[in-house]
């Protein structure tokens, strides 16, 4: 990748985040602080236009490059859905720093006010309720049903929320990623989609999850419960198969372990299947193989196309950014991207955080409902928000 800085630290980077000016996304191999807008990928304009997507970012790429552009990187995110534009940006300058590292301390709150749920959690364990039924008919395996908090806000600062978070769980995928119009798409994810660096190729499916206990010996009994459950190993087998079924057809050798692990942030555990293996065409790069994967099971259902159609019918909001893809790719092939789980999106009025739980045959609406509660307080944390009554 062609980087326009010398090293540096990834606090700093963090340090230097600007809303509105800049983007980042911050992993385990290091953070990238992307300023300025050189050139932004256009949009498609077809239904399907995450599938024509490394076309487009490779004419950019050749843009960059014939012009004379220092930065031959794209950076940004991908929606959902798949006629929904992406944001993708050939930045002006590309710094580079080290990972994240764990920080202390508790952030300041925010008020944020009240906290909106869309929908509301009696509709949410409707909607699972209803899926349930629809699997058990046999209209699909697995469908991903999300809900969302409003909360109405003006002068919001995503910055120290990005800090706190990179903070909070340094060996996740922390972004932030500048939307245009004064809007921001943020959050820590830990989940990797795919990344390549040469000609290696690494995934990180997660499926099948856990809220986190204070109490360690809570904390270990709900790991172990996790690790043994029929369901959710069940479920986390739906994704691993789905994941390693399509890096196979690009990959000469591929390892998948045989038994899930456990991972852990900062609010939940969760089953974790690491894929690796070596790609076979070095042109193949890291957002092809993303958009080949895109979307996982783990965000979407199984088969795909039931799954998204239920998604249209029992969710309340359009999930925009959320459940896409935000991370790098750049000349080479070489980048990462993540799943974009853990995360909100803030404009000049108001804050979105989403959070979504993976319905199957035995899936009982009330702990699916708790579940996303969990998995809200990512945000909610890095938000200064204890203790908020969104259940």
């Amino acid at each position: 990748m062609t980087v326009v800085s010398t090293a540096t630290t990834g606090a700093a980077l963090l340090a230097g985040y600007r809303p509105g000016v800049s983007s980042l996304f911050a992993s385990p191999r290091g953070t990238l602080l992307a300023e300025g807008v050189y050139f932004a990928v256009p949009p498609s304009g077809r239904a399907d236009g995450h599938a024509d997507l490394p076309r487009r970012v490779d004419a950019v790429l050749g843009v960059a490059e014939a012009a004379g552009h220092e930065v031959q990187a794209v950076v940004g995110a991908v929606p959902f859905a798949p006629g929904a534009d992406a944001r993708l940006i050939v930045p002006q300058r590309l710094r580079r720093g080290s990972a994240p590292v764990a920080t202390p301390g508790r952030p300041s709150p925010f008020g944020l006010g009240a906290l909106h749920p869309v929908p509301s959690p009696d509709g949410y364990r409707d909607a699972v309720a209803r899926a349930v039924t629809e699997i058990r008919d046999g209209r699909y395996t697995k469908v991903v049903l999300a809900r969302s908090l409003h909360a109405e806000v003006s002068g919001f600062d995503p910055a120290p929320v990005v800090r706190a978070l990179a903070g909070r769980d340094p060996g996740g995928y922390t972004f932030a990623v500048d939307l245009g119009a004064g809007r921001t798409l943020f959050g820590a994810s830990p989940e990797l989609l795919v990344a390549r660096h040469g000609r290696t190729v690494t995934a990180n499916p997660l499926a099948g999850s856990a809220a986190r206990s204070a109490d360690p010996v809570e904390d270990r009994r709900r790991a172990a419960t996790l690790l043994a459950s029929a369901k959710d190993r069940h479920e986390h087998a739906f994704v691993s198969e789905q994941v390693a079924g399509v890096l196979r057809r690009y990959c000469s050798s591929l390892g998948v372990p045989a038994e899930p692990s456990l991972v852990a942030t900062a609010t939940m555990w969760h089953l974790s299947t690491v894929i690796s293996g070596e790609i076979a065409d070095p042109a193949v790069s890291a957002l092809e193989l993303a958009t080949a994967l895109h979307p996982t099971p783990a965000v979407c259902g199984t088969p795909t196309p039931a799954a998204r159609e239920a998604i249209g019918r029992l969710e309340a909001f359009d999930r925009g950014f959320y459940t896409g893809m935000v991370g790098w790719v750049d000349a080479a092939g070489d980048g990462e991207w993540a799943v974009t789980i853990r995360c909100a999106t803030a404009g000049p009025t108001g804050i979105d955080i989403y959070a979504g739980a993976g319905v199957v045959a035995d899936s009982d609406p009330g702990a699916e409902l708790a579940e996303t509660t969990a998995k809200l307080g990512t945000l909610l944390g890095a938000l200064g928000v204890e203790n908020a009554d969104v259940a």
